[in-house]
């Protein structure tokens, strides 16, 4: 019984896809500390009270600028410079990622 049981879930768990991150545009306040702390962990510490402070979400994360990171407070050029870099990853992919939703669902529609 055990074994049935074993190929089963084995068999159903082949067929299961990994479920898709969360697009950034839809991360908490928590989700971007989350990212921040991954991705920017040597100015965590320095910033990520800053990133609180503002309620910065995903949404506000992909929209911001340099100009923005110095209005948050993060005036060390080098520092922010990084930050910044990061950023624009998370931009970059997250436009792929939707170019790509658009490139499927209209070749679904041919």
């Amino acid at each position: 019984m055990d074994l049935l049981l074993g190929e089963e879930i084995e068999k159903y768990s082949k067929n299961v896809k990994p479920a898709r991150p969360k697009p950034c545009y839809l991360w908490s306040v928590a989700d971007v500390q989350k990212w921040f702390k991954r991705h920017c962990s040597e100015y965590f510490q320095l910033y990520s009270h800053l990133f609180i402070m503002h309620d910065i979400t995903g949404k506000c994360l992909v929209r911001m600028t340099e100009a923005t990171l110095i209005r948050l407070g993060i005036k060390d050029p080098l520092h922010r410079e990084a930050i910044w870099r990061e950023i624009l990853k998370v931009k970059l992919k997250a436009d792929t990622q939707e170019m790509m939703e658009i490139e499927m669902s209209s070749l679904m529609l041919s």
